[in-house]
């Protein structure tokens, strides 16, 4: 057996002509019984609709409300119509959706440019909508500005970086179209966007699902473009950890947050591109260096993640009878990580079923603070295994007024306070306690949220969700993230008619009209990937 095929052999791009023959778009297998529980997806209707024929979800169109089992909710087209309303047309081609459409604020900022990461969400929807013309268009056109030269500073940038967003400039006198990027030189803090490249890789996948075309990915331009990004994140230096180095600033956590090191968002999302590029990257001479490289990495990065960042009860009762001090390869406590700084409030929120992985894990220090983004993708990805994907989603039933409560969803808990957030945060005024990044609740996140939901086989826990943003988002003018412990109030700075907003609500829509949608942004179980080691063997073996 090729040792290469083995890492995502079920998703390669040689399979994909077959999968392009067989369906108009990928559908899941309904029997898979760990990925849906039937039982559920019968209750609300869910089931009858999978197989049914008429292709992609067209929320606005009279055969999708016949086809559909649910009514569609009021706030449905207003979607539709908000989220047409932001798209940003270059030389008269939609490329992507600008931040935010909002008249009332006075500040525009960057919010009218169109930003990778945010832009994924509207992207699904189109692909979900049989509208993927505007995702190529930005795949192309993000692909094109990655190519420039970068600097910031007189310093120049890796080639592969990917831009954290851009603008077009409309000359109505000339008549032509210019496009400005962001690469980090002009973002508050000055940090370039890590997560940027690995969207564009899991976007590009998503596109290729979608549409059974792979003309696009392999093109000579997009397995350049998938190339130079792996060659920024698989290059070599004096890390001993399979994870990725990062700065404070460099995802959607874009202020200082403590969350520097090793963040469990960029190592979900790195574990994810490297899955989607593994698919996508051609067998020549180029296409398997990297393929050896990523399957390397892989395997090391998934134990690691597995074994080092989870916590459960159990291993929180672990980490609390820690011993320090140990030295080799035998160390049960491999970090040094000294008992008594675990927080107090860990304690209380762990409860006897469920986990999560934390937010951080270097020499000395475990962040265990619980980040949305991170579980989720790590759910889609398969990078948590089938256990501990259900025991994230037992935590999220289990704390859900902590983690959920009543605007969905919190992008991490607990908040920082007092003293620990002057130092964390710099006495940063956006990311005041339960505000923006310190705690804040993103409706965006409904969507990671539901789909998440539907491979674990806990639907309910998303139409719970939905139901709680659908009775605010749309009277509040879709706010970009709330206040408060719960999420109660509209945050002090957030924007109205945030474009991902809305977009994350149509897609948790989609998804849940038809699971079958849930293939072009999840990937199924690694086989190859060895199981979980205990922690007293080093994971070099």
């Amino acid at each position: 057996m090729d040792p290469l095929r083995g890492v995502n052999s079920q998703s390669s791009i040689s399979e994909l002509d077959d999968l392009a023959r067989l369906l108009d778009r990928p559908r899941l297998n309904i029997e898979r019984k760990r990925s849906f529980d039937e039982r559920s997806f019968s209750e609300m209707g869910v089931l009858d609709n999978v197989n049914s024929p008429g292709g992609p979800s067209g929320w606005e169109t009279p055969a999708s409300s016949s086809r559909n089992s649910f009514e569609p909710h009021p706030m449905v087209a207003e979607a539709w119509d908000a989220l047409r309303r932001s798209l940003v047309y270059f030389r008269g081609q939609p490329v992507g959706t600008i931040a935010a459409f909002d008249h009332a604020s006075e500040e525009v900022l960057n919010y009218d440019q169109v930003f990778v990461r945010d832009f994924v969400p509207s992207a699904l929807a189109f692909l979900m909508n049989g509208e993927p013309e505007i995702v190529k268009n930005f795949l192309l056109k993000t692909l094109q500005i990655q190519g420039r030269e970068k600097r910031i500073d007189r310093f120049k940038l890796g080639e592969g970086a990917m831009p954290a967003s851009f603008k077009v400039l409309h000359d109505p006198v000339k008549k032509t179209d210019t496009v400005i990027a962001d690469f980090g030189e002009s973002a508050i803090g000055r940090v370039a966007p890590v997560d940027s490249g690995f969207w564009w890789i899991i976007l590009l996948r998503a596109y290729t699902k979608s549409t059974g075309d792979i003309s696009l990915a392999e093109t000579p331009e997009c397995q350049k473009g998938m190339r130079l990004i792996l060659s920024l994140c698989l290059s070599e230096g004096f890390d001993t950890f399979p994870t990725l180095l990062c700065a404070d600033g460099c995802s959607m956590v874009d202020r200082r947050m403590g969350v520097y090191g090793y963040p469990i968002e960029i190592q979900a999302l790195f574990f994810m591109a490297l899955r989607s590029a593994m698919s996508m990257l051609k067998h020549d001479a180029e296409g398997k260096e990297f393929m050896e490289r990523i399957a390397m990495r892989l395997h090391a990065l998934s134990f690691h993640m597995r074994s080092y960042f989870w916590l459960d009860f159990q291993q929180l009762n672990d980490i609390y009878r820690y011993k320090t001090e140990e030295y080799s390869h035998t160390a049960v406590n491999k970090f040094n990580v000294i008992p008594d700084s675990i927080p107090e409030w860990v304690f209380d929120f762990m409860p006897l079923r469920g986990g999560y992985f934390i937010g951080n894990v270097s020499p000395a220090r475990m962040d265990f603070r619980w980040f949305a983004l991170g579980n989720c993708v790590a759910i889609l990805a398969s990078l948590a295994t089938p256990e501990q994907s259900a025991a994230i989603m037992d935590l999220i039933e289990e704390r859900w007024e902590e983690l959920v409560g009543e605007m969905p969803v919190k992008i991490c808990h607990p908040a920082i306070e007092s003293h620990e957030w002057r130092i964390v945060t710099g006495c940063d005024p956006k990311n005041t306690r339960w505000s923006y990044h310190n705690g804040g609740s993103w409706p965006v996140l409904l969507w990671l949220l539901t789909a998440a939901c539907i491979k674990t086989g806990r639907p309910q826990i998303a139409r719970r969700a939905i139901d709680l943003a659908e009775s605010r988002l749309l009277k509040d003018g879709w706010p970009e993230y709330y206040d408060g412990k719960s999420g109660r109030f509209i945050g002090k700075q957030a924007r109205k008619f945030q474009t991902w907003s809305i977009a994350g609500y149509l897609v948790a829509k989609m998804l849940l009209e038809d699971p079958s949608h849930l293939g072009m942004i999840s990937l199924e179980e690694d086989k190859q990937t060895k199981p979980v080691i205990k922690r007293s063997y080093s994971w070099t073996c």
